[in-house]
């Protein structure tokens, strides 16, 4: 990050530090030797009171308070010398000056008022204290104080001055020193504090950046019980709300677009139904109408012709009433308005039983039939929708038998399924049709379907029941014909079969 917390709070503890170091700095140097000075000038004056309070004291009295201004100036670095009214030196308390150079500074004063080279820092009665830049000797700077006792003694005290410089000087560098020191230890310290801030600070946003790609199992993970530790136990509770809201919005966005595609694949079928129903309708509408109105208009009169006229009428009629009974059976498939009656029957003799129904067709189209299967084959499914699904596939097979006319009928078991197949040799079926041959209403050869009155339902029909059965079924072509099958339970045993009932 270009501006991260940890960078922030180093540059403002480290300025803030530099500056509280330059500012002592400043005031150490501009500031330092006039305090000294004020400090010095009050020594002096407290010093000064002494010495007077010691003049008009007994002797015994004057002892104690001449060890104490000792005390005071060897204290304070105070050199002292008293001069009597008879010119002769009375006290002379001096810890590190000649006290020859202050009986001149004290006559030069007295005698000549000299002053040259000072600055008069205060002036009384019974006193005057000024600042020397330079003693004319010794060459260093001095703070004096001179003046004159009630008992009009004469006194000077001196103190030196321009040692503060020097100690001003060394106190800077030490600062300067403990300055860089501190400010190391200090930055490392502030780095420190400063990562157990920034760094759940970093993982919020890294979680928030997470959620708004919608990953809700980021958490927050490094606790605490500060602001940042309750604001992260929010972030994870607002995570958790979130998931689930959007789990719920999801979930209705979801079953709303299943109704809205369940509409309209309702609408689709809709249409399309009443399309293709209008479309089969059609044709034997307008033959019935015709033929009708030929008979009525007696354009042929001989009974041979009323006859055929008749039984087209009829025939296409029949059609009709046929392709209405296998669309109602469509619509009740699929939208599961009829109900399974699943039962243990014998497959074999049901085969057996459509076959000899279907005796009268197989001659009409010279097909040679082989039934190929055990003895008895039991199976759990609904007999009656097991019986349209054999019809469909051998009336389709006795429609399109061709070549060698050959009808065959399979029955093999495998596990717990039973497949039934049903060929019939002659012409192969395009394979880009073969998916669509469960639609409703499709046809591949419309001329020749049109010619023994199909209307494309009946494998419609098989695909619904074999749906409704939740089996497999299909087609496929060989070198010599098609093929259709489908598959079913296997029931082997009554004690088999009623515990699949009860199961269902």
């Amino acid at each position: 990050m270009k501006k991260s917390i940890t960078q922030q709070m180093i540059m403002v503890f480290v300025g803030l530090l530099a500056f509280m170091f330059a500012l002592v700095l400043g005031i150490n140097t501009g500031f330092l030797e006039r305090f000294y000075i004020m400090h010095k000038q009050r020594d002096l004056i407290t010093i000064h009171q002494t010495l007077k309070d010691a003049v008009n004291k007994e002797q015994k009295e004057q002892k104690k308070i001449e060890r104490k201004i000792s005390a005071l100036t060897e204290k304070e670095n105070i050199s002292l010398l008293v001069i009597g009214r008879d010119g002769k030196l009375s006290t002379v308390l001096n810890n590190s000056l000649n006290y020859e150079s202050l009986y001149f500074q004290l006559l030069s004063y007295v005698l000549e008022n000299d002053q040259d080279n000072c600055k008069v820092l205060k002036v009384t009665d019974d006193y005057v204290i000024y600042q020397t830049e330079k003693d004319k000797t010794s060459q260093p700077e001095y703070l004096t104080m001179l003046g004159e006792l009630p008992d009009c003694s004469k006194f000077v005290m001196r103190t030196p001055i321009d040692t503060i410089r020097e100690n001003a000087g060394l106190a800077n560098t030490f600062l300067i020193y403990i300055g860089i020191v501190a400010s190391i230890l200090g930055g490392i310290l502030v780095w420190i504090f400063a990562r157990k801030i920034s760094d759940p600070i970093k993982e919020l946003a890294e979680l928030s950046k997470r959620m708004t790609k919608l990953d809700f199992d980021a958490r927050y993970t490094s606790g605490g019980e500060n602001e940042i530790g309750v604001l992260g136990n929010n972030f994870n509770l607002m995570s958790e709300r979130l998931e689930k809201t959007i789990s719920e919005l999801k979930s209705a966005n979801n079953q709303l677009q299943e109704d809205i595609e369940e509409k309209e694949k309702v609408e689709k079928m809709r249409n399309e139904f009443l399309g293709n129903v209008s479309h089969e309708l059609k044709t034997p509408i307008a033959l019935i109408q015709g033929y009708a109105e030929g008979l009525k208009e007696g354009i042929s009169d001989d009974p041979e012709s009323r006859e055929y006229y008749c039984d087209v009428i009829i025939d296409e009629a029949a059609k009709m009433n046929k392709m209405v009974k296998n669309l109602l059976i469509l619509n009740q498939l699929e939208f599961g308005d009829e109900m399974q009656e699943y039962e243990r029957f014998d497959l074999i003799g049901l085969i057996k039983g459509v076959l000899s129904s279907c005796e009268l067709l197989f001659q009409q189209a010279e097909a040679k039939v082989d039934f190929i299967a055990d003895e008895t084959v039991y199976v759990w499914a609904d007999e009656f929708k097991t019986e349209q699904v054999l019809r469909n596939y051998i009336t389709n097979a006795i429609h399109h038998v061709d070549n060698e006319k050959r009808i065959e009928i399979r029955v093999t078991a495998k596990d717990e399924v039973v497949r039934v197949s049903v060929f019939n040799s002659g012409k192969q079926i395009p394979e880009e049709d073969l998916p669509k041959l469960w639609d409703k209403f499709y046809k591949v050869d419309k001329a020749h379907t049109r010619t023994y009155g199909g209307n494309g339902i009946g494998l419609s029909i098989v695909k619904a029941i074999m749906e409704s059965f939740h089996r497999e079924y299909g087609v496929r072509n060989f070198d010599n014909g098609v093929q259709f099958w489908f598959e079913l339970d296997a029931c082997v045993a009554n004690e088999e079969c009623q515990r699949k009932e009860q199961k269902k």
